[in-house]
């Protein structure tokens, strides 16, 4: 547990480095110029598109013909482009997990390593990279399986504010824990590792997947937010990049402190223990006052 809030308040002050800030406008520039491009070109068609799909339920055009009934016929407006929203911040949040994790993770891990374990031996092979690349792609298509099959249970407003910060917490800490110990820990150490340590980064992945919430919060403007979907959408990119940053720091610190650690333990295990003291006596030397056997013979 020390060592989970020794990372934690090491990781805040990291993102307040010059180089953190410069490499979080990477993410930034390509996930937030590319939500951008498609919202500005794409974000009408998109909501007009799905207003017609939900008009062509009898059961949903009921329900919104009462709605303008009883006076509601703003929030009728709302729903097509909430839906819009509610189907595109997932995709965001994924898209800028594994940019932060390909683009920056592996220049904070280095920052941190130079910094405040300068002698821990990199022992990562060289097709690391890719192994990471593959493990992210991975575990994102089992987290949105994840949460495509928990829909029906999201209708329980208890589980609807439990299930999305697991899933994410989950996703989080697999990804960013391999690429954290990518470069310096073997395959073994890797595993042994992730799986030691499993439920201080799972807990560790569950506080940043509700930190990442944080970010959907600009949307309770309201309708304002909605008109300015795509400015908003930019901006809440760079919320989750500055959120995924501290958690890239956080996992470096925490996980190349427990690596340090386990070859500590490991080099102490293989020291050989001190030889016995010997038990041999030397030759007791002869006594002064003995008198010792003259090799001549009498005299005359």
């Amino acid at each position: 547990m020390k060592d989970l809030f020794d990372a934690g308040w090491r990781a805040a002050l990291g993102c307040l480095h010059p180089r953190v800030i410069l490499w979080s406008l990477l993410p930034l520039l390509l996930s937030g110029g590319a939500v951008a491009l498609l919202g500005w070109f794409w974000w009408e068609p998109a909501v007009a598109a799905v207003r017609q799909f939900l008009e062509q339920w009898s059961l949903v055009a009921s329900v919104l013909q009462w709605l303008e009934s009883v006076g509601g016929g703003a929030f009728r407006a709302l729903i097509a482009p909430i839906i819009v929203v509610a189907l595109a911040v997932p995709v965001i949040v994924v898209l800028n997990l594994l940019l932060v994790a390909w683009l920056m993770t592996p220049a904070m891990v280095d920052l941190v390593a130079r910094g405040r374990f300068p002698t821990l031996e990199r022992r990562g092979s060289a097709s690391a990279w890719w192994q990471g690349v593959a493990w992210s792609l991975g575990c994102t298509a089992l987290a949105l399986a994840a949460l495509v099959l928990s829909l029906p249970l999201w209708l329980v407003p208890p589980l609807a504010l439990l299930i999305p910060p697991l899933v994410w917490g989950w996703l989080t800490a697999r990804v960013l824990a391999f690429d954290t110990l990518a470069a310096h820990a073997s395959a073994g150490e890797r595993r042994l590792l992730m799986h030691g340590q499993r439920w201080p980064l799972l807990g560790m992945g569950v506080v940043c997947g509700l930190l990442g919430a944080a970010p959907s919060l600009v949307w309770a403007l309201g309708a304002v937010a909605l008109v300015l979907a795509p400015v908003v959408i930019v901006l809440s990119v760079w919320l989750y990049t500055l959120v995924f940053a501290f958690a890239s720091l956080w996992f470096a610190h925490y996980a190349l402190r427990r690596l340090e650690a386990l070859r500590a333990s490991a080099s102490a295990d293989t020291v050989p223990p001190p030889a016995p003291p010997s038990t041999a006596t030397a030759p007791a030397l002869p006594d002064a006052a003995t008198p010792t056997p003259s090799l001549e013979g009498p005299r005359a």
